[in-house]
């Protein structure tokens, strides 16, 4: 008997391992709003559940992408507890984001990402001269 509830442990055990990598659970796209003033993009994202040091923010060239996973608690199943569900959302930024100033807080599964224009983006005023 305990033979096989070694193996059983084992096998629930390479199938936890399995699902923690975040290309074989199940991805949701998490919902974003993007807003645009003068000096920087805002995004909001909706990702509750999730805590910071289960996110990763990555940036290449203008490829902005956002993933990070939860464990959501099931109920009615013997064998499994939790699950494991991934977020991922990527976006092309336009050019002119200062990539090296990005600032992502956390609050309340609500991430917001400050996304600050370079100073050679940003609106300028012109001067007319008179002749």
């Amino acid at each position: 008997m305990s033979v096989d509830m070694t193996k059983t442990q084992t096998a629930n055990a390479q199938d936890v391992n399995a699902a923690e990598n975040l290309n074989e659970v199940p991805t949701v796209a998490p919902l974003v709003d993007i807003y645009e003033n003068k000096d920087e993009l805002l995004m909001f994202a909706d990702i509750p559940g999730v805590d910071a040091d289960a996110l990763n923010i990555s940036l290449h060239d203008l490829d902005l992408v956002i993933e990070g996973k939860r464990l959501i608690p099931t109920y009615g199943t013997a064998e499994q507890e939790t699950r494991t569900v991934g977020y991922r959302r990527s976006f092309v930024l336009p050019p002119g984001i200062d990539g090296n100033n990005i600032v992502a807080k956390i609050t309340d599964g609500v991430l917001a990402l400050h996304l600050p224009k370079a100073a050679s983006a940003k609106p300028r005023q012109i001067p007319i001269k008179t002749a």
